[in-house]
């Protein structure tokens, strides 16, 4: 059933209204849960604090204790080094319990009955290991069989075990807490998000069927425009060009792999004949006259070796050739995944790449004027044909000048995009204008590294984007590559299916 322009319009207010509103829920559940998560997480750090400063107070009172009976038993300044310790560092212990508990007010007065308990035991390790320093054991052994310290310890592991019970319990109470608001806030962003999705997918359905309705309108009118004789030329233009591209590759196959066959054969042959005085020396044994073993000498250690570094030379440029066919006809089955492509943003992007090259002279550069904003075509394929393009502008350059290249996009024919990279090189000789194209063929002086196959694979993926690549240039003053391509892959490939 078709869908009215009303009804579209009405289904997607209606739609967009209930996605604004169900996201100002979840911003507003999100941000309330997530200030309580902070706030539950601020108290279980303050209970852990609490728990950490309570154990370690203890732990120097008891530190301090072992050092005052270990110094009252030896008499040995050593074992006070416990004692010293603990007193250097009580003050501070003690401040940190208290900013510690400072949150926690039922902590309070137990924290008073804590310092007043600290202080005087305290007082009484001082007494006993001053005592002690004097010679006076006797006094010092009556403040400790008083009981008062041990009472006082006792009291001191009371209230700071009580602390340990608060802290654990307000830390347990924040834990169950924050989960509770984590597992709030993660259900509220699914429940949100699967709300937003159907949403969101009732739109999607609505748009995309009433865009179908409207492109397939579209497309049905554009076929019927470009009309049967238009069609007819261009596929008999593109079985012209497959056949060149067959007669080409034929020629390549029964010339340029069949050359180094024929060193193999050759070699082959002169390598039986070397192999004629190693076989008469070798019969002769040691009847062998000297001019045999030198013959036979010079063929092993001279003709041979040379005969070989020969085949292997022939063996590595066929392997070199077939990698190149194989490369070219893998391109040509990869299946093309057409999509809308930035233009400007790839040509700038290509261009940034080899930037530094071009502008290594005073006055080099490239220059950039897009007209044709976006195409859709195959990425990967774009993108190979600009890198090599420009990447031959940068290898070809004039040698008494600093290289200019120019990248122009325009909109021609039908809409066709044509794209242009202009430079100011050696240029190519006209001669050699269809020849640079041909797979393992290059035109002028050879002194770049390259096979012949860089303008041969960009012909290839330029056809199988359904467009052409021509070359106007002149020797000495500079190329022009020009790449004429559909404006949708899609629509064309369809267009050349019906």
């Amino acid at each position: 059933m078709p869908i009215s322009q009303a009804f579209f319009q009405r289904s997607n207010a209606l739609l967009l209204a209930i996605g604004i509103a169900v996201l100002l829920a979840i911003v507003a559940t999100s941000l309330w849960l997530t200030t309580a998560s902070e706030r539950y997480f601020g108290e279980v750090t303050a209970a852990r604090a609490v728990r950490s400063s309570s154990a370690d107070l203890l732990s120097l009172v008891q530190d301090a204790e072992t050092g005052q009976r270990g110094y009252l038993l030896t008499r040995d300044e050593s074992y006070l080094a416990p004692y010293n310790a603990a007193v250097s560092r009580l003050a501070e212990q003690r401040a940190r319990l208290e900013r510690a508990a400072a949150r926690l007010r039922e902590i309070g007065p137990i924290l008073q009955q804590i310092n007043s308990e600290l202080e005087q035991k305290m007082a009484e390790l001082a007494a006993t290991v001053e005592a002690t320093r004097k010679g006076d054991i006797e006094t010092a052994m009556s403040l400790v069989r008083s009981g008062t310290g041990k009472r006082l310890m006792d009291e001191l592991r009371s209230d700071l075990s009580a602390i340990l019970a608060i802290s654990e319990t307000e830390l347990r109470a924040a834990i169950d807490a924050q989960v509770t608001a984590s597992s709030r806030l993660r259900w509220t962003t699914i429940i949100g998000a699967i709300l937003i999705l159907a949403m969101a997918g009732a739109a999607s359905w609505t748009i995309i069927s009433y865009t179908r309705e409207l492109v397939t309108a579209r497309r049905q009118v554009e076929t019927l425009n470009l009309g049967l004789e238009e069609r007819v030329r261009e596929r008999t233009d593109a079985l012209v060009k497959a056949n060149e591209e067959v007669q080409r590759f034929a020629y390549i196959v029964t010339h340029d792999l069949r050359a180094p066959l024929v060193n193999i054969m050759g070699f082959t042959s002169e390598l039986e004949a070397m192999f004629k005085p190693i076989d008469a020396f070798v019969v002769a044994g040691h009847a062998a006259s000297p001019e045999q073993k030198a013959a036979a000498e010079e063929a092993l250690r001279v003709d041979v070796a040379e005969a070989i570094g020969f085949i292997r030379s022939s063996t590595r440029k066929m392997d070199g050739l077939i990698n190149a066919i194989l490369k070219i006809s893998r391109e040509g089955r990869r299946e093309l995944r057409a999509e809308s492509i930035d233009l400007t943003g790839l040509i700038e992007t290509a261009a940034a790449a080899v930037h530094h090259q071009a502008s290594a002279e005073e006055g080099g550069g490239i220059e950039i004027d897009a007209q044709v904003p976006r195409i859709t075509s195959d990425r990967l394929s774009l993108d190979q044909v600009m890198g090599n393009l420009l990447d031959n502008a940068i290898k070809y350059r004039a040698p008494d000048r600093p290289i200019r290249i120019a990248v122009r996009t325009r909109r021609e024919r039908r809409g066709w995009v044509k794209i242009e990279i202009e430079d100011n090189g050696r240029g190519i000789a006209a001669a050699d204008h269809e020849r640079i194209f041909e797979l393992f063929r290059r035109s002028g002086a050879q002194n770049t590294a390259g096979e012949g196959i860089g303008l041969a694979h960009v012909r290839t993926m330029v056809r199988n984007l359904g467009g052409d690549i021509a070359v106007r240039s002149e020797l000495g003053k500079g190329t022009t590559f020009t790449v004429t391509l559909p404006p949708d892959l899609t629509a064309y490939k369809r267009s050349a299916e019906a």
